[in-house]
């Protein structure tokens, strides 16, 4: 049965515009009422661009409105924690934006407060949730490309809009917190989050901007069935937003590009100004603009699926659990990245799979295991095969 939700969204940056223009924009039942900001003029700014009722710069007096029962947070990072806290103290559903928190351990604070108050919690990671991830995902579940080897995530911009990204201690990091913590759940997704994420190996620097965090991070993860995620992450690329993710199995290969190369090319010779696309660096010569920008994030697909899961009351497909898994796998890269060599991802709440064996499979043919098989130029196949003895590699024709 679907309801209607009023709402306290904390935070009213560029995160807290999107999530407000979806929300007044789809299921029409879900509107925010209330908005906290830490600027009273930011706050009020925000409520008569959104026609919002009411307006404070005291989140305990927006967490505890009466007429409210969802929280959406939409803070800095080291503001999470608190505001969790306090909404599960409250009893209010709570929506949180990634990453959930800036460490594992202050994830998994968040995640036993959400648990122990009984309240509905939602992660929102809106990158998991665009059509095209979403089909992709449906397809590696259905079996079409077999069993997932390897799944690879990209993500890499200018640099963040925000101060706050920019101080290592107030974020928690630097790109790989920012932006790794997406690729990282993309990867889950494809991979199968009942697969436990074992290891870490990262590399991380700071090659362009003055700041103590990471500007550039590429990372693998491997997981207990073989299966590795890699993930390449940048502060400093050039040319706008360039999100891809490719997905490699043992029967297909699934490639996703989710900003740059749209299907919408447009060039003009003169510049009239304005915002074209996230992140994008120009107004003039060839621009990517995108047609439906919450749509193409996830956004849409993913509050309809937090609201629809909070009426039927059951979980929705990104849990503050997925959340805390996330941190421990950004915790061991980080640790990888100083020590320059693998780091055992520390879970101490898995909810997984237990014992999953190795993905490969075995396939024998006369005695023989079998490697490959090819058709060839003039039409006759060929098979490679290995003697499980011996170990001797040989071929026939079929």
């Amino acid at each position: 049965m679907r309801k209607s939700h009023k709402i306290a969204i904390l935070g009213t940056g560029f995160i807290a515009d999107f999530y407000t223009a979806t929300l007044h924009s789809q299921r029409t039942l879900d509107r925010v009422h209330t908005v906290y900001s830490r600027s009273i003029d930011k706050g009020n700014r925000f409520k008569e661009k959104w026609s919002i009722s009411n307006c404070t710069n005291n989140m305990h007096t927006a967490i505890h409105d009466n007429d409210i029962d969802t929280v959406i947070i939409g803070l800095p990072n080291h503001l999470h924690k608190d505001a969790v806290l306090a909404a599960a103290e409250a009893g209010k559903s709570i929506l949180c934006t990634k990453p959930l928190g800036r460490t594992s351990k202050e994830a998994l604070e968040m995640l036993d407060a959400v648990e122990k108050q009984g309240v509905f919690n939602g992660y929102l990671e809106d990158l998991v949730y665009p059509p095209k991830t979403l089909k992709a995902i449906h397809s590696v579940n259905d079996g079409s490309i077999g069993k997932v080897m390897w799944a690879r995530s990209r993500e890499t911009h200018p640099g963040p809009h925000s101060d706050w990204f920019w101080d290592n201690d107030l974020a928690g990091g630097g790109a790989i917190i920012d932006m790794g913590c997406h690729c990282v759940e993309i990867i889950r997704n494809f991979i199968g989050k009942g697969i436990r994420p074992v290891e870490a190996m990262c590399w991380s620097d700071t090659l362009v901007h003055p700041i103590e965090g990471e500007d550039h991070g590429i990372g693998l993860i491997r997981f207990e069935n073989g299966a590795i995620g890699q993930f390449e992450v940048s502060w400093a690329f050039r040319g706008g937003m360039d999100l891809r993710d490719e997905i490699s199995g043992t029967e297909g290969t699934i490639w996703l590009n989710h900003w740059l190369r749209t299907g919408f090319e447009m060039f003009t010779s003169g510049s009239k100004g304005g915002y074209v696309a996230e992140k994008a660096e120009g107004d003039s010569g060839w621009l990517f603009p995108v047609g439906d920008e919450a749509a193409e994030l996830g956004y849409t697909h993913m509050f309809n699926d937090m609201f629809e899961a909070m009426d039927n009351e059951e979980e929705p497909m990104e849990t503050f659990y997925d959340g805390y898994i996330v941190n421990t796998i950004i915790d061991a890269c980080y640790k990888s990245a100083q020590t320059k060599q693998w780091e055992p991802i520390n879970i101490s709440l898995w909810r997984g799979e237990e014992n999953v064996s190795h993905l490969r499979d075995t396939k024998e043919i006369d005695g023989h295991i079998l490697i490959k098989t090819e058709v060839m130029p003039d039409g006759t196949t060929k098979q490679i095969l290995k003697d499980p003895e011996t170990g001797k590699i040989s071929e026939r024709y079929i």
